[in-house]
C-alpha cells in the first residue's frame, strides 16, 4: 500500500520536474542569458536537490510501473513475493539515481 502511495506522489512530481525539463529547453533555445541563467539556478545546491529528487521520482516511477506490469501477467502477487518486489523497487530507484548521478559528474569531468 506504501508503495502505491509512493507511486503516484512520483507521478505528480513528474508533472513539475517535467516543467523544469521544458523551462530548461526554452532557455536553450531563446538567448544565452535565459540559458546561462537556468543552469545557473540548476547548478546550485537547492537546484541539485531538486534535480536530484526529479532523477528519483523518475526512476521509482519507472520500476512501479515495471511491478505493475510484471503484477498485469499474474505474476508476483503473493504477500510475500509483493513485499519483496515493492523493496527492490526502492532499493533499485536508489541504486539507478545515483548511477545517473555519478555518471553525470564523470561525463563533466567532476569526479
Amino acid at each position: 500500500m506504501t508503495m502505491s502511495i509512493i507511486h503516484r506522489i512520483t507521478g505528480g512530481a513528474l508533472y513539475f520536474g517535467t516543467l523544469l525539463v521544458a523551462a530548461w529547453l526554452m532557455a536553450a533555445a531563446s538567448s544565452q542569458g535565459a540559458f546561462d541563467w537556468i543552469n545557473w539556478a540548476f547548478g546550485t545546491w537547492l537546484g541539485r536537490l531538486v534535480l536530484f529528487g526529479y532523477t528519483w521520482a523518475l526512476m521509482h516511477h519507472m520500476l512501479g510501473g515495471i511491478r505493475h506490469f510484471v503484477w498485469d501477467t499474474g505474476a508476483g502477487l503473493e504477500k510475500h513475493t509483493a513485499s519483496k518486489i515493492a523493496w527492490a523497487t526502492l532499493v533499485g530507484s536508489v541504486v539507478l539515481t545515483l548511477l545517473i548521478w555519478v555518471a553525470g559528474y564523470m561525463a563533466r569531468g567532476a569526479l
